[in-house]
């Protein structure tokens, strides 16, 4: 017997061609985008009784993503606030969420792999 200390869904290294950027130019031609999530929540049941019903699906965690980053803006910032406010919503059991996502070859002149944001957030407890 064991007791479940913390259990989290993970969906890693997610590649998107979206259409984000401050440049009007980033939102007509678009890039490849790569994100990660890790969504807290207690999958104690799924793991006892071998049934989706006891977990989040990562299926429908990328219907999200997917959904979300085909909505162009200008910020990244703004787009990780809605894929954590939609994966909140649609996921009564998730407790937490951290998200990155990073932009591949960003427009600013610099030799990197991507640039991009952090954010964790914590649902609101009433």
């Amino acid at each position: 017997m064991f007791k479940v200390q913390s259990s989290k869904v993970l969906l890693k290294d997610i590649k998107i061609y979206a259409y984000h950027g401050v440049l009007p130019q980033e939102r007509v031609v678009g890039a490849n985008f790569i994100l990660s999530i890790t969504i807290d929540t207690d999958f104690s049941k799924a793991m006892e009784m071998d049934d989706l019903e006891g977990t989040i699906s990562y299926a429908d965690v990328y219907d999200v993503v997917k959904a979300e980053m085909a909505v162009p803006s200008k910020l990244l910032e703004h787009v990780a606030g809605r894929i954590c406010q939609a994966l909140l919503h649609r996921f009564p059991t998730a407790q937490a969420i951290h998200l990155e996502l990073l932009k591949e070859n960003p427009p600013m002149g610099a030799d990197c792999a991507g640039a991009g944001v952090y954010v964790e957030v914590n649902r609101l407890t009433r």
